[in-house]
């Protein structure tokens, strides 16, 4: 299955370009999957049908979904959320509130995760997935979250193996206000369940030949700079954006006018966005003079953005992740962040055992060292011409 992901700050208009997307490659003959991970839905909107929390069939060869997340947590964490009310009551907190208590942040767009990984591993029904994503922060927070419930879900784990089981669940038959605080085994296993649903999505979304990202822009400053923020930490996640879709341009006028006015502002920054993000491929979508709602205003948009080429092709392919050999025993990993100076933050690099992390601002990738390389020690980081270059050298 050919996974490819929208993402862009919210406005930008990312559900008309990731729906038209979706069509332009039903309409060429692929089954296709468009999938809206956004709490605030508006796939069904742009499509202008009714959609719901399984997949319907919108038209030959596409069909539509958006997630209910509440509803996967309703069957899906119950037990969960029952137990975390328990304890909170046993605290003196009772209520709505106990109840809230057993969602932790994070955990919407982990069951939104778990749908493309499903998909994914069933393969029978689709050949492209095309996901909506949240707006731009929402997204990369949710790439950060399986190696963050990984941690949580180890650390939990590990007090129910040395402490809850020999010590505490003994303790709870006969006090009960320990019993309270105790939780069921079948509370570990929809934990388990849970980070079983997510593990190794990231290796799916990093894998350049099943999946790619497409930002989608609109010729303005701040938007601008959001998206080179994004494509900075998606880098740092290994997962390639192959093309960016500027939204909205205005159109040639021949009177100056207000219009003419706006037009000339974005013609400018068309050229920065042109420069910056080169060599990626740049399509742009005009501002249409009606609504972009409905199957064939779409098919317009997959028109302007595509042309005669098939949404399914990977337009732009660079690892930014890449390890290289200098001489025995000089290694450098290099990463590609393109747009440091824009973030305005330096990043910060640790290596504990086999595990090098780097962590810019909020977010932080865990890169695995191979063998080769873990036995060395870091000596020293540079940038050149957007890749940070990390040095190892035998130690001494």
């Amino acid at each position: 299955m050919r996974n490819i992901i929208f993402t862009g700050k919210g406005g930008v208009g990312k559900t008309s370009v990731a729906a038209a997307t979706a069509l332009r490659a039903a309409d060429m003959g692929y089954k296709t999957l468009i999938m809206s991970t956004d709490p605030a839905h508006s796939l069904g909107d742009s499509l202008d049908v009714q959609l719901g929390p399984s997949p319907v069939k919108v038209a030959e060869n596409l069909w539509g979904q958006e997630v209910s997340v509440y509803g996967d947590l309703n069957l899906n964490w119950d037990v969960v959320r029952e137990h975390f009310a328990q304890l909170m009551e046993s605290r003196g907190v009772e209520g709505i509130y106990a109840e809230e208590m057993g969602v932790l942040p994070g955990m919407e767009e982990l069951f939104s995760l778990s749908y493309i990984k499903r998909y994914n591993e069933e393969q029978k029904d689709f050949d492209l997935l095309v996901v909506d994503c949240a707006p731009t922060g929402e997204t990369l927070r949710l790439l950060s979250l399986p190696e963050t419930f990984g941690w949580f879900i180890k650390m939990i784990r590990n007090v129910e193996k040395y402490m809850v089981k020999p010590v505490i669940r003994p303790l709870s038959k006969k006090v009960k206000k320990i019993d309270a605080m105790v939780a069921p085994e079948e509370v570990y296993e929809k934990v388990d369940n849970l980070f079983a649903s997510t593990e190794g999505i990231i290796d799916l979304l990093a894998d350049g030949s099943k999946s790619t990202v497409r930002l989608v822009m609109n010729p303005e400053k701040m938007v601008i700079k959001e998206s080179m923020r994004a494509l900075t930490y998606l880098n740092l996640y290994g997962i390639t954006v192959d093309s960016i879709t500027v939204n909205r341009v205005m159109p040639d006028v021949t009177e100056d006018s207000y219009f003419q006015k706006w037009r000339n502002i974005q013609q400018h920054y068309l050229k920065q966005v042109r420069e910056a993000f080169a060599p990626i491929p740049i399509g742009e979508v005009p501002l249409f003079d009606q609504e972009v709602v409905g199957l064939d205003m779409l098919r317009q948009v997959g028109e302007k953005v595509y042309g005669e080429k098939n949404p399914m092709d990977i337009f732009f392919k660079e690892d930014p992740i890449d390890i290289q050999k200098v001489n025995d025993g000089h290694y450098k990993v290099r990463v590609k962040l393109p747009f440091m100076e824009v973030m305005g933050q330096e990043p910060k690099i640790l290596k504990l055992g086999d595990d090098l992390t780097i962590r810019i601002g909020d977010y932080q990738k865990i890169v695995a060292l191979p063998i080769f390389i873990a036995g060395l020690e870091p000596n020293g980081a540079s940038f050149d011409n957007g890749w940070l270059n990390i040095d190892f050298m035998r130690a001494g």
